[in-house]
């Protein structure tokens, strides 16, 4: 006898989606259409609610949540009519005469859980694919950044179709449930210890899923490099939310020859982006919740601080702090860091950095920063990692034309743009053949001459 679903909405979702509208191109396109209406009639809304639970400036809010998930919106909405083609495939002679062809199927009913620190995109972008691909969904937002959950809860009702789309707010323990119902498919953004327990809750029922998890992401400095800009970039990049992104660098490895010079530059760079006092800026926001911050807090007090370290925690408020004198073996260094604390180890030898970077787990991005292509080459050649970055940091997760994903413990499956229409569709193929002729070399019984005229044909025609 079959359990009871704790959630009657998704019977009302499986019942359209096997009523086949949202398998058709015009329903597709309107959703695609409607969810961008949300984001551009709420736009000051979607920047409120951020920036109560992060205390995140609008600019920042636009550039990593609203800017790039319209953006996301126009690229689906230009290319869905090409990506919903059949795949035509040439067939051996030997099976002539007959046609092949590959269908991209939407799952069913998807489950999206998404994450805290970009609370909109990381709920949102991934609905953008699961709607391209013709399927209904469930977003479950994150309870840590509550007033975010609510709007997208209050605004995909009122403009997408609520009977193919449904957010289901909640903590753990919603989460727990949703994932002990049945889903078409699961996408899963946050850490790698809730991943695994999604992936074992998606392993009962057979599930498909892809996890995005983040990771340790280095930043190598050469020898080579422009400092200033490099600078620059990793601290606009590194203390992006607070730095709570997946994406940031985690740490630095420099040249012992530049680091003093780097260290300089990171610090101008933090006083041009945030003033003398960051706690003043309207432009640097906070911890997320006071868990968070308590976290952060012992990590700080067991770190050799260079610059910044000041905290206060009425505020949830952590200064940009860059740490010296880390080493692998730093506890900081252990896990990945999800806040404002940047250490810096210098190397003598590019070989020292690449061993540092091999003996830790798969990050989810890797940046680098040299103007030898020598360097540029050795350092992809003799790393992993989900995707590589070289004189800049974030911006290969903005492209739509690329895929974003993790490898390892970073995760697995990508999207973004064609990579998200893809992972939210599986491949059905369909082979239509014609009744005659219908020779009897196919058919038992299979004499010695018959086998060895078969044997012949099809390992020739068989290409």
């Amino acid at each position: 006898m079959q359990k009871e679903s704790s959630f009657p909405e998704l019977a009302v979702l499986r019942e359209t989606f096997e009523s086949g509208v949202t398998r058709d191109l015009p329903w597709r396109r309107s959703q695609l259409l409607a969810l961008e209406t949300f984001l551009l009639d709420r736009e000051k809304e979607i920047a409120a609610a951020v920036h109560d639970d992060f205390r995140k400036s609008e600019a920042e809010t636009f550039l990593t949540e609203t800017g790039y998930l319209r953006g996301e919106i126009r690229f689906a909405l230009k290319h869905l009519k090409s990506w919903m083609k059949p795949l035509r495939v040439s067939i051996p002679l030997i099976y002539q005469p007959a046609k092949g062809s590959c269908y991209h199927e939407p799952y069913g009913v998807v489950l999206i859980i998404g994450a805290w620190n970009y609370p909109i995109n990381l709920s949102l972008a991934p609905l953008v694919s699961a709607l391209a691909a013709g399927n209904c969904a469930v977003i479950k937002p994150s309870e840590l950044a509550p007033h975010s959950s609510a709007l997208i809860a209050e605004g995909l009702g009122r403009y997408l179709d609520r009977s193919a789309v449904r957010v289901i707010e909640g903590g753990a323990e919603v989460a727990k449930a949703l994932l002990a119902e049945r889903f078409g498919y699961i996408f899963y953004t946050g850490s790698l210890a809730i991943g695994r327990e999604v992936m074992l809750a998606a392993a009962k029922h057979l599930t498909p899923l892809t996890l995005e998890l983040g990771g340790k992401c280095p930043c190598i400095v050469e020898e080579s490099s422009d400092l200033r800009v490099a600078a620059r970039r990793i601290v606009w990049a590194k203390f992006l939310n607070g730095g709570q992104t997946c994406l940031a660098p985690d740490y630095v490895l420099v040249n012992e020859k530049r680091e003093a010079e780097l260290l300089r530059y990171m610090q101008e760079a933090i006083t041009d982006f945030y003033g003398d006092d960051p706690r003043l800026s309207p432009d640097y926001p906070r911890i997320v919740t006071m868990d968070h911050f308590m976290r952060v807090e012992k990590l700080l007090d067991g770190s050799s601080v260079w610059s910044g370290g000041g905290c206060d925690q009425a505020e949830r408020y952590i200064a940009p702090t860059i740490l010296r004198g880390v080493t692998p073996a730093s506890p900081v260094m252990q896990s990945e860091i999800f806040a404002p604390l940047l250490p810096v180890i210098a190397y003598s030898d590019l070989a020292d950095a690449l061993e540092i970077i091999r003996n830790g787990k798969e990050p989810l991005a890797l940046y680098l920063f040299s103007s030898d292509r020598a360097v540029q080459e050795r350092v992809v050649r003799h790393s992993r990692s989900g995707g590589v970055c070289i004189n800049d940091l974030l911006f290969q997760a903005a492209l739509h034309n690329l895929p974003f994903g993790g490898l390892g413990h970073s995760g697995f499956g990508a999207y973004h743009g064609k990579a998200g229409f893809d992972t939210f569709s599986f491949q059905r193929t369909l082979m239509h053949r014609s009744l005659y002729p219908d020779p009897d070399l196919r058919y038992p019984p299979y004499s010695s001459t018959k086998f060895g005229l078969l044997k012949r044909l099809v390992t020739f025609f068989q290409r």
